[in-house]
């Protein structure tokens, strides 16, 4: 019985050596590609009208239909719009589809359901509220700069507020993913899946920088669909009592991609800014990536007393902007650039313009107010500021963070600075207080009254 069982075991542990073949499958030798038609990166900007909004998203693959699904009350509406082909400028010249949608004649102030996609796919479905109707509302905006896939020390934060619903839009002013067109693009689709959380929610309003650049700025231009911008990088839309102006201060550095694009933006600037009624829009905010003014120790060009975009083209000193702030009364200027954050006091030529109340300089100011806020979180990480310290520079800080604008009313508009770095606590409060909107009195000329 035991020699039995032992020949069993001997029997069993040789069977258990032979190896049997794997099932075997025939794959052809080419074989087809990938399709990829699933809705991504999707994101919400203003639309041309008040009352509409448009979404846009990307698939790489074509997939014939670019529809919205909004859901309202029970009922399912549809909207259609199209698809761009865009190709990356780099070495495997990458392509991807992308689709915009115009959400038209919607309710103001109303919660929405959308999904977006086509017969071959949909997203999920996500959340909106529009916007109120009208000027006499309190928006709430968050803004900042220089926030890049890694590093993005600030977006946590922002997301969680967004969802929580504290921000009517987001201005995000320059300088994405560190850079979009890296690794043929492939980090600007990574950095869209980051921001979609935000963008998906409320309105994602951009402008250029110089991290931008590539390929003359084909990723900004294909991916971010704004109010009447037509790829030209500078557009203004209203939203409540402020009228927000759009630029690219890219313009005055890359003169490599011409001239004509400084030239139009700044007539179109000046017409822009003339046919605001103030009435109605008694607030100007202009926001552009490179600041006027810094105090950072890193030899940006706002460093230097003759910054481009404030006293015009090298050498000849053409189509400066400051003097255009000035005669339109341009109320809040707001930069990036500088990884940090800075405020100014109400400021022209370098000089301290001063206000009725010499205590209370943010009463009534006879000057812009100036304010950088590129410290959301890159891979560049922090810019540090020089020893000395003009007088014009009120507050400097280097922490990863982010700006709240709250907009009161008429007359009263709240700046904070979030601290990322402090779990979201407010490092810098100001009021803006102005009860005389309209063009401020000084000439860069002589720089009198």
């Amino acid at each position: 019985m035991i020699i039995q069982t032992l020949g069993l075991i001997l029997l069993i542990m040789a069977l258990c050596k032979v190896v049997l073949p794997y099932p075997t499958v025939d794959v052809p030798l080419n074989s087809p590609p990938l399709v990829q038609v699933q809705p991504r990166h999707v994101h919400l900007a203003l639309g041309e009208s008040p009352n509409s909004l448009s979404v846009t998203w990307s698939t790489v693959n074509k997939t014939g239909e670019s529809i919205a699904l909004l859901y309202v009350d029970g009922k399912e509406e549809q909207f259609k719009g199209a698809a761009t082909q865009f190709v990356d400028g780099g070495e495997k010249h990458l392509s991807q589809w992308i689709h915009k949608v115009v959400l038209s004649n919607l309710k103001s102030s109303h919660t929405y359901r959308y999904r977006v996609g086509s017969h071959l796919g949909w997203s999920d479905v996500f959340e909106m509220r529009t916007l109120p109707s009208g000027e006499n509302w309190s928006p709430r905006l968050a803004l900042f700069g220089d926030m890049g896939n890694e590093n993005a020390v600030s977006l946590p934060l922002i997301q969680r507020e967004v969802g929580e619903g504290v921000y009517d839009a987001i201005i995000h002013v320059g300088d994405m993913a560190y850079d979009m067109a890296d690794k043929n693009g492939v980090r600007g689709d990574i950095f869209m899946d980051q921001i979609e959380p935000i963008a998906s929610m409320v309105p994602y309003m951009t402008c250029p920088g110089n991290h931008e650049w590539h390929y003359n700025f084909s990723n900004y231009k294909a991916r971010f669909n704004m109010p009447g911008d037509n790829t030209n990088m500078f557009f203004s839309f209203d939203i409540g009592p402020v009228h927000f102006v759009s630029i690219s201060t890219e313009f005055y550095y890359f003169l490599n991609y011409g001239l004509m694009p400084v030239i139009a933006q700044y007539t179109w600037l000046e017409k822009d800014l003339a046919s605001v009624d103030r009435s109605k829009h008694p607030w100007i905010v202009l926001f552009g990536h490179r600041p006027m003014y810094c105090t950072n120790t890193d030899r940006d060009d706002c460093t230097k007393f003759e910054t481009r975009t404030r006293t015009g083209l090298p050498l000849i000193n053409w189509l400066g902007l400051e003097q255009l702030l000035m005669d339109y009364g341009v109320d809040l200027a707001v930069w990036a650039h500088e990884h940090s954050y800075e405020r100014l006091l109400p400021t022209f030529n370098r000089t301290v313009v001063p206000s009725p109340d010499m205590l209370q300089p943010y009463s009534d100011p006879s000057a812009p107010v100036h304010i950088t806020t590129g410290s959301a979180g890159c891979r560049e990480k922090h810019d540090d500021f020089g020893p000395s310290h003009p007088d014009w520079s009120a507050f400097r800080s280097t922490d990863y963070g982010y700006t709240r604008l709250e907009v009161a009313n008429a007359t009263h508009i709240r700046v904070q600075q979030v601290s990322a770095e402090k779990d979201g606590e407010v490092i810098d409060d100001i009021w803006l207080v102005q009860h005389n909107h309209g063009p401020f009195k000084l000439n860069i000329v002589n720089n009198e009254f």
